[in-house]
């Protein structure tokens, strides 16, 4: 077993073409870092007959894939949307941060929408990719408080970013925003529910093969 990590689309690419004609794999368990840079590289080791396994951010072409592994995205974006729709009582100004640019975001960004059009008096003000960074989401978040006034709730999407969220609410002093919505279910942001350190983090949500879960104080 070759065991490989990437820093960006670019170098996963390479690390592919070395794979099949350096080390001559027969099998391929591929964690895409961006869809669409990955699909072309992928989809050349699976004509190689190389056995092809997508997990998690899947490819702009699936016929580049043998199998495909992944989270329930649909519920990842749904269940956010729901809650923060309640918790604001059907009307406010939210934003929202997307991930890296890839097929689950673009999964879970869709099911977000299609909740929050069932929600006219909300206002989704802007959504821009955060990349799953604290540092993206810090710079984004900061664009977001200084071009908007009012915000009752930001949709982080990661609870990652969520950090990043927090840091820059904290700097700007906004006492507008009610509610950060993460996501993942990270160790820091479970504790942070459990001890109820932070009134804005009230859920966070993971997924699992056809589930999603949300837990909240």
């Amino acid at each position: 077993m070759i065991v490989k990590t990437a820093a960006n689309a670019s170098e996963q690419a390479n690390q592919l073409q070395d794979l099949v004609t350096v080390n001559k794999i027969t099998s391929l368990v591929v964690f895409p870092f961006e869809s669409a840079a990955l699909t072309k590289p992928v989809a050349q080791v699976k004509a190689k007959g190389i056995y092809v396994t997508v997990v998690d951010r899947g490819l702009t072409d699936t016929s580049a894939q043998d199998a495909y592994v992944s989270g329930d995205n649909t519920a990842f974006g749904r269940i956010p949307a729901e809650y923060i729709a309640k918790a604001l009582n059907g009307k406010g100004n939210i934003v929202a941060l997307r991930g890296i640019p890839t097929t689950i975001d673009n999964e879970r960004m869709d099911a977000f929408n299609g909740v929050m059009k069932n929600h006219p008096n909300i206002k989704l003000l802007d959504a821009k990719h955060g990349n799953w960074n604290r540092d993206d989401a810090f710079k984004v978040t900061q664009d977001y408080l200084t071009r908007f006034k009012e915000i009752d709730a930001i949709w982080a999407a990661d609870d990652d970013m969520a950090v990043g969220v927090l840091k820059a609410i904290e700097q700007a002093k906004r006492k507008d925003i009610k509610l950060v919505f993460g996501g993942a279910g990270a160790k820091g942001a479970i504790k942070t529910l459990m001890d109820g350190s932070d009134p804005l983090i009230q859920p966070t949500s993971r997924t699992r093969p056809s589930s999603c879960t949300t837990r909240s104080r």
